[in-house]
This record gives C-alpha cells, structure tokens and sequence, in this order.
C-alpha cells in the first residue's frame, strides 16, 4: 500500500525561492513517484488568518496552481486542490478542536511569536491564527497522511497533529476495530530545512526578504544586488556556510557545483579575488537560468485559467471522494450519525 503524503502552500501572497526549495520541489518529485499517493492543496482558508483582500487571494491561489504545473507535477499522479473546496476539513477542525488542549495551542510558534511582543499584540491576534494548527492537522488527518514534507519551522505543527491523532483515537476508537487515524511523520530535507532570505533570516513574505520565484529579469536583479553582507574584500577568505550568498546560490547547484562555490568563498586571495558583486552576478545567471524553462511554462498556465480550473476541478472532485469516506467514519464514530453496528 502506498503512503499517503499531504501538503500545502497558504495562498497569501507572492511566491518565492523559499516556498519552492522548501515545498514545491519535493511535493513536485514525491507527487510524481509512484511512491505516495499525494494530495497537494492550495490553503486558502490558512490564508484568511493574514489577508483580508479576496482579490489577492484569488490571484495567489492560481499562482500556486500555475507554479505546480509548470514545475511539472503530473496530476494524474498527484491531486491538486484548493483547500476550501473540500469543507470537510473546517468540520474535522472542529471535531479535533474538541480534543485539543487550549495550553498546546499557547505554545504553537505562530501564536507566540503574534503576541510575546505586548498586551496590544494580543488583542490583534484572531482566533483563527490562535486555532490554525487544529486546522492544519485537519488538513493533515483528513486524508489519512503518514509523510507530510514540511520545513524545520513546520515541524511543531506535525507533532500537534500527532498528538490530536492520539487524543481522538484514544477518545473514540479506543483500540476497538474499525476507524482510526494514522500517524503522520514529518518530511525534512536538511540541506533545505530553512531557505534563508537576502536578510539571513528565514525568507518570508512578511519579513519582506524574499526573491520572487517569477519576478521580471530586472527584479531579479534588484533582490539579488539587495543581499545583505560584511565587509569582506575579495581577496579576504569567507566562510561559506555562514555567508547567506553562498547559502542561497548552493540551493541551485548539484554537489560539484557546491564544491567548486566554496573554494571560491574560502580560498580567496590577491590571485584569486571572489568579491560579493561578482558572486551575486553569479548568483542572478544561475537563477535566471534555473528558472528560465519554469517561467515559460507559467506564463502559458497564466494564459489559459480555464485548462487550470479543470486541473483543480478534477482535483476537488478526486479530493472529496476521500475526504467524504473519512467524515463518515468519523460522523458515526463520535455520534453524529445513527450507529450502523
């Protein structure tokens, strides 16, 4: 039996270098083997926590969509959906709401890092953000996942939705025969665990540091010149793994290429200078380059929205038949339809 993988990108904004080193690309490999049996949304629900502009949302939401398919996921392999067509999961939330401790949602890291700065912080925060991870082990639960590839920072939500597994099924199932959620594990690539931003921190939309993964060649340009660095000479050596160009530009390269960067940044000298402008020229060529098939591709996607929302409908419809089975199951187990037993 295939495992199930689960994943999703919240459509909240523009798309970046982060989301497709830490999402994209391994839900696009994993989703074309024939290892999984893969369900890939497009959370827009998630979204409704930090943005209130639908229009946003809805152009996000065909970006996401656009930027799978041209990155090549095969949708007759993997299914791609948008979360909110597939209502069960708002009802599985609430069902594991039930069984979810309010202290295990104080200590979730979205929640404490929205409200550690001060009382007013508190009263901005909405329920949904101090509920998401219940939401996101609905995502998760509904389909039955047992691998979901996350980033370091996502691996708290995992254990969550572990821990809420647990407390229904020891809630309901009780060890007897029949229904009962799987345990989901985390899928960390290390090499990618945190894809840093031109910054040095975690790239993020709402830190404002991010390359946008189909940004004009001219964008491109002005994120990659704006890298923060020190004040390094080029003949100066640099340490590689705490330079965030080389950092950044390793994300592209295989092993040889890695090797021969380094020797660049650590063996510097008056005969061999390696200046930061000379390495975020690089840097530029090689994105431009890595992104240049992608971006062909995206724009015809971009181009015919209809071809996309039948890629989605199909999705939707391969996505419900799953998430129905399991809400039955779960509906009659807590006593919300009459027993059939």
């Amino acid at each position: 039996m295939k495992k199930v993988l689960v994943s999703g990108i919240q459509s909240s904004g523009q798309l970046h270098f982060g989301n497709y080193f830490g999402a994209i690309r391994q839900n696009v490999e994993l989703g074309n083997s024939d290892d999984y049996e893969s369900y890939i949304f497009i959370a827009d629900y998630h979204s409704l926590t930090t943005l209130t502009n639908p229009d946003e949302r809805r152009a996000s939401t065909s970006d996401i969509a656009c930027a799978y398919l041209a990155c090549g996921l095969d949708t007759s392999k993997a299914t791609l959906f948008r979360q909110s067509d597939v209502p069960e999961c708002t009802e599985l939330a609430w069902v594991l709401g039930t069984v979810t401790p309010v202290p295990m949602l104080n200590l979730a890291h979205a929640y404490k890092d929205k409200v550690s700065d001060s009382e007013k912080a508190l009263k901005d925060v909405n329920a949904g953000l101090f509920t998401y991870p219940v939401l996101m082990a609905a995502d998760i639960l509904l389909y039955g996942a047992t691998v979901v590839p996350v980033g370091r920072d996502q691996e708290q939500h995992i254990e969550i939705a572990r821990e809420l597994a647990g407390k229904y099924n020891r809630t309901y199932a009780k060890g007897e025969d029949g229904f009962s959620f799987p345990m989901p594990k985390a899928l960390i690539q290390k090499e990618v665990a945190t894809v840093p931003g031109i910054d040095g921190q975690k790239m993020s939309k709402s830190k404002g540091n991010t390359i946008p993964l189909f940004a004009s060649d001219d964008e491109l340009k002005k994120r990659v010149m704006a890298i923060v660095t020190d004040s390094a000479a080029p003949a100066d050596k640099k340490d590689a793994d705490s330079n965030i160009i080389y950092q950044i530009h390793s994300l592209f390269l295989e092993e040889a290429g890695q090797a021969a960067l380094r020797t660049k940044f650590e063996e510097a000298s008056d005969e061999r200078p390696y200046g930061y402008k000379q390495a975020k020229e690089e840097l530029l060529e090689t994105i431009i380059n890595f992104i240049s098939t992608f971006r062909t591709k995206y724009e015809y996607y971009q181009s015919h929205p209809d071809e996309v929302n039948t890629i989605l409908s199909g999705g939707k419809e391969k996505a419900l038949k799953k998430a129905r089975e399991t809400m039955a199951e779960i509906r009659q187990q807590v006593g919300l339809t009459d027993s059939t037993k």
